[in-house]
């Protein structure tokens, strides 16, 4: 075995220490600030309406146009798309570490930014947060193929997938954080204001303290970015990337020998080792030879994670009628501005933590156990199961609106439509919303695998986009005057909830273009191990027999 070949083969058999642990810190904490900052916009949005879009003459809260809606909320993920492609390029030519901290700057500066977005007219404040929204982005989407290729290339092959979920676990603690803020800073502006409803005082409902409300919870999003950025600026580069890309055996053999305390005495000479990497093939993206070897591969993980964001993101379209159905959500003309925060945020808050976070953190539990590819067919398949009931079943579970009360539905089964909504949160995240995420940084050589986990995830985010706003498009009525408000008409719930259904499916036949990579080594899946190794059998006899010597 030659230098690089030992050092790897050691890190795959390292025993599971504490810099995992502070490496699972110092990833999550940026997924827990992407997640905050991506989801917490949902829970001001009506307040922005109120603030900025409200007409004494309809006699209704203020709404935000379609248009501005659509920008506010989506521009974001505009940015996470272009972060995605650049910042995985970018650790692939540049280093993992070198760029690594540039994401999580951007954050911090944007966050602050969007809480501090200037001008006194509607149009300025909203296009100064759709600015720095949208570099916001940027950042966002730079952490996930940097953050999932680092922690597969510092973690071991036994717990590599455990590591990399707990990584991507975090986005659920930060929905549910950015829920949370959003409520206690509700909590404390009503409290210290005590504004009336809507139908009490017009005006008084939405006092122009409010404005405050926004901007802080936008602006907390850089304190958990700030509480890692030292840390993340003193990890040292992967060994995987050293060894492989940069070819510096000495170097990877001190850096790992350094934080994961592994003892390369008589497996490699550091202080004379030459540099030169694992012997493979030095094919670019673009070539024949990556096509033949892992064109496939690319294509599972980028259409399987296009598929699932479309539903994923698409599951706002039934939120406002559940929301409401079980009386989480009333009329908007009987709360005031605070008051509406307040119980959106609650609500987001309560699904977060029933259904969304417990999905993320089984997967950390089972996803070395059973494994990636098992897990993401199972999520798949019931995705597409409730689709399906929700496709024949919706009007029935929700009921029909009261006739003392239109914003509220009476009749139905609000138990189980809860319930179905709440599942089908949880499958997304037992399933495809993780093993998308952890899949593409294990398949692809290490000098191209930030850039394919980058594709593969910018093809997620074009399909956020298609399921945010081009299903909140589609799924509007089919009978004019009885869509929403500005909006065009559409193909309505049913064909909607149908037409998911076809795109789960879709995803679950997609995922047998991707291998399993449960208790693989990295170098085995992206054929970067010499001849000789590739054509032996992956056992435990064949790993006992090259083991390093104690």
């Amino acid at each position: 075995m030659t230098g690089a070949e030992e050092i790897l083969s050691s890190l795959d058999k390292a025993k599971t220490q504490w810099y995992h642990f502070k490496t699972i810190v110092i990833a999550g904490m940026g997924f827990f600030t992407d997640a905050y900052d991506l989801f917490c916009i949902s829970t001001v949005t009506r307040l922005l309406g109120r603030l900025y879009y409200y007409d004494p003459l309809s006699g209704k809260p203020g709404v935000l146009p379609p248009n501005v809606s659509a920008a506010v909320n989506g521009v974001a993920l505009c940015g996470t798309l272009v972060g995605q492609l650049l910042f995985g390029w970018l650790g692939d030519k540049l280093g993992r570490k070198r760029v690594y901290g540039w994401t999580l700057l951007l954050m911090i500066l944007t966050s602050l930014a969007s809480g501090m977005s200037f001008g006194h007219s509607a149009k300025a404040v909203m296009s100064t947060l759709c600015f720095f929204r949208f570099w916001l982005g940027v950042g966002i989407g730079g952490d996930y193929p940097l953050s999932a290729t680092i922690m597969s290339e510092y973690a071991n092959k036994k717990t590599r997938g455990a590591f990399i979920a707990a990584v991507f676990g975090m986005q659920g603690m930060g929905i549910l954080g950015g829920a949370t803020c959003s409520i206690v800073i509700s909590s404390m502006f009503r409290s210290a204001l005590n504004s009336p409803s809507f139908v009490v005082n017009q005006i008084a409902s939405t006092p122009p303290q409010a404005d405050f409300v926004w901007r802080i919870v936008l602006a907390l999003g850089a304190f958990p970015a700030a509480l890692t950025f030292y840390y993340r600026m003193k990890m040292p580069e992967t060994a995987r990337y050293t060894a492989l890309v940069a070819k510096n055996n000495k170097q990877a053999a001190l850096d790992m020998g350094r934080v994961l305390q592994v003892d390369f005495t008589g497996v490699i000479d550091v202080t004379t080792a030459v540099n030169g990497g694992v012997a493979g093939p030095d094919y670019g993206l673009w070539s024949r030879q990556f096509v033949k070897q892992h064109g496939a591969q690319l294509l599972g993980c980028a259409s399987t994670w296009f598929l699932l964001d479309i539903a994923f993101y698409s599951q706002n379209l039934f939120q406002k009628d559940i929301f409401s159905a079980i009386g989480w959500l009333p009329a908007a003309k009987t709360m005031s501005a605070l008051e509406e925060v307040f119980r959106v945020s609650r609500a987001q808050a309560l699904i977060a933590l029933v259904s969304t976070v417990p999905g993320y953190w089984v997967t950390v539990a089972l996803v070395d156990v059973i494994g990636r590819w098992v897990i993401q067919m199972i999520g798949f398949f019931f995705m597409t199961l409730f689709m399906f009931v929700l496709t024949f079943q919706y009007y029935t579970l929700r009921g029909t609106p009261c006739v003392d009360n239109p914003a509220q539905y009476c009749g139905g089964n609000h138990t189980a439509f809860l319930t179905l909504y709440a599942l089908t949160f949880f499958f997304a995240n037992f399933g495809p919303n993780v093993t998308t995420f952890i899949i593409p940084a294990e398949l692809f050589p290490a000098r191209l695998r930030s850039t394919c986990h980058g594709i593969s995830a910018a093809s997620g985010k074009a399909g956020a986009i298609v399921g945010a706003f081009g299903f909140l498009y589609a799924a509007q009525d089919q009978v004019e005057g009885k869509q929403d408000h500005g909006y065009p008409t559409g193909i309505g719930l049913k064909n909607s909830f149908l037409l998911l259904s076809v795109i789960n499916a879709a995803g679950f036949f997609c995922t047998f273009l991707v291998p399993e990579t449960k208790g693989r080594s990295l170098e085995d899946l992206s054929g970067e191990n010499d001849a000789e190794q590739q054509r032996a059998p992956y056992n435990e006899s064949y790993m006992d027999k090259n083991s390093i010597p104690e």
